[in-house]
């Protein structure tokens, strides 16, 4: 058995409207369900979902403050004002920017532009920047992915003489600033019909109203490397827009974007919003957390290739340096918290502030802690001069972050961001009343539930459904993105024919499956720590998206594993291992890695007296052997036998010496998922057979012969090994059942025939039955493979249970 790492949901989809929606737009039925799953049910809500442009897209004019804007800006141009173009450091704030820098230059504006340093200054508009921005004649500000929050910012440019037009998609403050015009489809009385733009969303329509149709299809590019950057909804307009930035990205008008596709991996090719997400956002957004953001603004406006190549090559010099400093500071968290929820006592809400941890990165790490203990996060670097703390939060569903920081602003000395993600800034000072307020706040909101994370699969199918066609037609849902992920399909019930690890370290596993004949590979990339909990021809369960594999010319389909589960008890082979408890040591240091697994779940189970149980070193598992009364007992200090219950995993080290023992012991395990059989292969003197009527005939047969009179039973065992093919421990055995039919009386160590035995069935032997029983489980534990011990296994376990 293996967990999933996710609670799973299957959306539901209404066959009727999959039906029409088949049949009206000539798509394969499995595409429909899936347009009918996510909320399309018309053939217009689908074909504009397939089909939009930006043809389609809205009206600027209906976003409020557009009208204000529009002649505010004519104006500034007309009489050669100054114009500042204020934006932020993260990658939708470089990309507004650069969108603004473009239609400034279009539009023959006089302008400059600045974004402020991440960590020295921080988020949002500051007053030194206007000061110096009126210094040289600015008397128009226009704001870029910031400014809805800069109330005391804007009043001062407001006395200083500078109108500022905000462009923004934040969540509003319930004080709004006093800005010339606010653009901001989020803002309460704003009647723009979509409301999830990105901050380059708001800037691209903001060019959009002031050159109408001459907008050029390039700046779509920009948009849409901001919209996927900052992690917006692929859904109504930001879909058009991002699908045409993609299409324009191959073939780039700008050097720098090109340039820093190739740096990225890219060759050849149409884009894809993953390749957008991983490949240009972190390099984009490592200009900002590492250094400075201008440092992007000059790639994506460099005007050459030589002067894109020199940029990008030092934008991913940056993103690597900012890898391994993620890596350092979430090591250090961890360690923070580690002790935490050792002892069980994490809490629902994570904070952790180091001195000195670099606040550009903070936000990465979030997501990084966050992934692991799956709970609302916020890490904060640390000023050790001033004391002063700059943090990201990244959050779950059902916890808007946002909402939070605002119960806890009386503390805070700056906060802004979305439901999920946000940024704040505070003196040290308050860290512990802040972490306590969080928590405080969540207690009445997070319930047991919101802690478990969740994967929803679109819907279930099986590995025949899924072909080169179908998945060509499931393409036309791209760009895949937030609110519109790439197909996720539930697959049940596939065997598993094969598993080898790969990339470095065995980080990514391929597997082979099969399903009624029909046979499909899967990659599960980062998944290679589990690559020895899947055994083969376990039957698994899967949530995948399809995609194709292309190599040489030849195209077949393929599944990316996104979770995997196995239903049943699993065994795994490891007998006859030269150093067992090396190999249980080892299995239990990458097993205790994984969620779910807690050393108080696994267990070693040996015979009582046994010479392992004493050189056996216990490490991170407790220690039971055998017993014929109960079926297992703990050995272990502090470990009482209603904690079998909580056993998951079990190592085998020696095989019991009753098969009612191990039958016992699957009605105590009762939570078992795995078994590791580490016990040694038996000695020919060891081997029991599954007895038969003719090999006791044989046996008595002899016995009359060599025993006439009273023999010592050594000798007789030994007469008896002589003359035929059983072992000693099978005749010892034998002998067993004869003394409880009374063919035989034993008396210290003497054995007597019977010559007038009562006529009693073999099968009335206890002993007999025992002796069936237990060679039919050494057979089998010492001589099957795992797959078959395993269906033996699950059926004992139907039957006890």
């Amino acid at each position: 058995m293996l967990q999933p790492k996710y609670d799973w949901k299957v959306l539901l989809s209404n066959e009727t409207d999959a039906q029409m929606l088949s049949e009206l737009l000539e798509i394969h039925p499995l595409l429909a369900k899936l347009l009918v799953s996510r909320g399309m049910k018309t053939a217009n809500e689908a074909n504009a979902f397939l089909n939009g442009s930006v043809e389609d897209m809205h009206d600027p004019y209906l976003l409020s403050g557009m009208k204000e804007a529009v002649p505010r800006i004519m104006q500034a141009l007309e009489y050669g004002e100054r114009i500042l173009v204020y934006g932020d450091y993260d990658a939708d704030g470089v990309s507004s920017t650069t969108l603004m820098i473009q239609l400034m230059r279009r539009l023959g504006a006089n302008f400059e532009y600045y974004i402020p340093h991440r960590s020295k200054e921080g988020y949002g508009l500051h007053i030194h920047a206007l000061e110096e921005a009126h210094k040289r004649g600015v008397t128009l500000v226009i704001t870029v992915d910031t400014g809805i929050s800069a109330v005391d910012q804007i009043a001062y440019a407001n006395n200083a003489g500078m109108d500022v037009i905000v462009t923004d998609h934040h969540e509003p403050p319930d004080f709004l600033p006093e800005a010339y015009a606010l653009i901001n489809p989020k803002l309460p009385y704003c009647q723009y019909p979509f409301k999830g733009l990105a901050g380059v969303g708001v800037a691209y329509k903001l060019a959009t109203a002031l050159l109408g149709s001459d907008v050029p299809e390039a700046w779509s590019e920009l948009a849409a490397l901001g919209t996927i950057a900052d992690l917006m909804p692929l859904v109504g307009e930001n879909r058009m827009i991002v699908r045409t930035g993609l299409k324009s990205m191959s073939q780039s008008p700008f050097p720098g974007m090109t340039a820093l596709l190739k740096v990225a991996g890219w060759n050849k090719g149409e884009v894809t919003s993953t390749q957008v997400a991983f490949g240009l956002a972190p390099r984009i957004n490592a200009s900002g957390r590492m250094s400075h953001a201008n440092k992007a603004v000059a790639l994506l406006t460099a005007e050459s290739s030589e002067q894109a190549d020199m940029a990008a090559h030092e934008l991913d010099l940056l993103n690597k340096e900012r890898q391994s400093l993620v890596e350092n500071i979430v090591g250090e968290a961890m360690d923070m918290l580690e002790g935490k929820e050792a002892s069980g006592n994490l809490p629902d809400v994570i904070v952790v502030a180091g001195e000195g941890w670099n606040v550009g990165v903070v936000g990465i790490v979030a997501s990084k802690i966050l992934e692991r203990y799956y709970r609302p996060t916020l890490v904060l670097g640390i000023d050790s001069d001033t004391g002063q703390c700059k943090g990201s939060a990244r959050s779950i569903p059902g916890f808007d972050i946002y909402e939070a920081l605002n119960h806890c602003s009386s503390l805070l000395e700056h906060f802004g961001g979305h439901p999920s993600a946000a940024g704040m800034s505070l003196h040290r000072d308050q860290l512990e009343q802040f972490d306590q307020r969080l928590n405080a706040f969540a207690s009445d909101l997070l319930l047991p539930e919101h802690l478990i994370p969740t994967m929803t699969a679109d819907l279930e199918c099986s590995l025949q459904e899924i072909t080169l066609p179908i998945i060509e037609q499931l393409e036309g849902l791209a760009p895949f993105g937030m609110d519109n992920p790439s197909p996720r399909l539930l697959i049940r019930g596939a065997k598993l024919l094969e598993l080898r690890q790969m990339g470095k370290d065995g980080k990514h596993l391929k597997l082979t499956l099969e399903q009624h004949g029909k046979m499909i590979e899967a990659l599960a990339f980062g998944k290679g720590e589990i690559a020895y909990l899947l055994s083969k021809d376990a039957m698994v369960d899967i949530i995948a998206e399809p995609g194709i594999n292309e190599w040489n010319g030849s195209r077949k389909a393929q599944l990316f594993i996104q979770d995997i589960s196995i239903p049943q008890l699993q065994v795994f082979d490891y007998r006859g291992s030269s150093h067992p408890e090396s190999a249980i040591q080892d299995i239990l240091e990458r097993l205790l890695k994984l969620p779910n697994c807690q050393a108080n779940s696994t267990a070693v189970v040996l015979n009582d007296g046994s010479d392992d149980m004493y050189n056996f070193k216990l490490k991170d598992t407790s220690l039971w052997v055998y017993d014929r009364r109960v079926g297992v007992l703990p050995k272990s200090d502090g470990v009482e036998n209603a904690a079998a219950h909580h056993i998951r995993t079990l190592f085998v080290m020696e095989l019991p010496k009753s098969p009612v023992i191990w039958n016992t012991i699957l009605t105590l395990f009762t939570s078992l998922e795995r078994v590791f059989l580490m016990h040694p292969m038996s000695k020919s003197d060891d081997v029991i057979e599954i007895p038969s009527r003719e090999h006791f005939k044989q046996v008595y047969a002899l016995l009359r012969r060599l025993a006439v009179v009273s023999i010592a039973e050594d000798e007789l065992v030994q007469a008896l090994k002589a003359r035929t093919s059983l072992s000693r421990r099978m005749l010892a055995m034998t002998l067993d059942v004869f003394e409880e039919l009374d063919f035989i009386e034993r008396a210290s160590g003497i054995i007597t025939v019977n010559n007038a035995p009562s006529k009693r069935p073999l099968d009335s032997s206890s002993k007999y039955k025992e002796l069936g029983w237990l060679a039919e489980m050494e057979q089998m534990m010492l001589h099957s493979r795992a797959s078959q011990i395993t269906e033996w296994m699950l059926a004992q376990i139907q039957e006890v249970s």
